[in-house]
């Protein structure tokens, strides 16, 4: 089993204990994915819709590409990968 490291930004770390990045087993990216929600069920909930898809609102890249422009969560995964989570950032005046 491959060890990727899930780079987790500021706006998430409260739900890592803080910490920036995670070592998680997988295989794709959503054996990562879903591994590290098991891990910290507080952030799953916040990358995962009810119906286990990747929220409309996160983005995810495996290294520095777009996982939808990929194999989405199919994306192959090795212990040299860093998959980012990227959450949208509404603003406004």
């Amino acid at each position: 089993m491959n060890l990727a490291t899930v780079l987790i930004p500021s706006v998430l770390r409260s739900f890592t204990g803080g910490q920036s990045e995670v070592r998680v087993p997988g295989n794709t990216v959503g054996e990562v994915l879903h591994a590290l929600s098991r891990n910290f069920p507080e952030l799953g909930a916040r990358v995962f819709d009810e119906r286990g898809n990747v929220r409309r609102y996160v983005n995810v890249f495996h290294n520095d590409e777009d996982i939808r422009f990929l194999k989405a969560l199919d994306t192959p995964a090795t212990d040299s990968d860093r998959i980012t989570l990227i959450p949208a950032i509404a603003g406004g005046m």
